[in-house]
């Protein structure tokens, strides 16, 4: 029967997420059950796409990309694919009524990724982020409003600005990676290689101008998605916090990281705020 292999399907996405992201899996955990696997959905979905071109280095990635590309676009017309992660992201995308233009803009940023390395003016860099982070908050928030369109709009704005400030704390965390492994630098008019106070601080002051719209938007989501959607946002800003008390040699070589016992903190904290309604 083909609900096994559905069932199927939402298990891996779930695996996904709960193996390559202990944070976003716990945060997801704190949304309604109504809507969780389809979050789990997403995530598997954007996952398998960025892992292509950040981790296969052994492989053809260019090849590999396009394959996935093709099988994306024949899971979403076909309403089916012999790919889990594929087949479980169609369901959702249909069931929300995901706008495609969201799928091409995501799938554009990581094709950049494949060969791009820096991002030299604004434009650029605003681009990738938009279809990289920015259209993943959006296809989350489709989930998260269930179809209410007016809702949708009202919350756009914030959706895409707390997509942006995830992905910039991934950034400003990942630079040691991401600049000696992938040899990639995202922010622009930044010499990652003599990093210093004056750069770290317009970075940090950006993200959190990004923070503050994404908060705006959180306090008006409905209650099936505000707490899970909040200890995201908890987790990140706690990250935030310790990457400004950094200094920047030490940013550049070493990946900062939130402990689990202060995740577990934050998740407490998270929810006490939640039940007493302090935002």
């Amino acid at each position: 029967m083909k609900t096994i292999f559905d069932d199927v399907s939402r298990s891996c996405s779930k695996i996904v997420t709960e193996s390559y992201s202990t944070s976003f899996s716990l945060a997801t955990k704190m949304l309604s059950t109504s809507i969780r696997q389809d979050i789990y959905n997403i995530y598997g979905f954007v996952r398998f796409a960025d892992e292509i071109v950040d981790t296969f280095h052994d492989y053809n990635k260019e090849e590999l990309f396009n394959n996935f590309e093709l099988a994306l676009e024949k899971a979403l017309s076909n309403k089916i694919s012999l790919n889990p992660i594929l087949n479980s992201f169609q369901y959702t995308y249909h069931k929300y009524d995901i706008p495609h233009h969201l799928v091409e803009a995501f799938m554009k940023s990581m094709r950049m990724d494949l060969t791009k390395k820096e991002y030299l003016s604004f434009n650029e860099y605003k681009e990738y982020i938009y279809g990289s982070a920015d259209v993943v908050g959006l296809m989350c928030l489709c989930v998260f409003v269930d179809g209410d369109k007016n809702k949708y709009e009202e919350l756009k704005e914030s959706a895409m600005a707390l997509g942006s400030a995830f992905q910039k704390v991934n950034f400003l965390r990942d630079l040691k990676a991401d600049f000696e492994d992938l040899e990639r630098t995202y922010f622009p008019n930044t010499n990652l290689m003599e990093l210093d106070e004056a750069s770290k601080k317009r970075i940090v002051d950006e993200i959190k101008a990004d923070f503050a719209l994404g908060y705006s938007g959180i306090v008006k989501l409905p209650e099936q998605a505000k707490f899970g959607v909040y200890t995201a946002y908890k987790y990140y800003k706690k990250l935030l916090q310790k990457l400004q008390s950094t200094p920047p040699l030490e940013i550049k070589n070493t990946r900062i990281r939130v402990p689990d016992y202060q995740k577990l903190g934050l998740l407490a904290q998270s929810y006490v705020n939640y039940k007493l309604q302090l935002f």
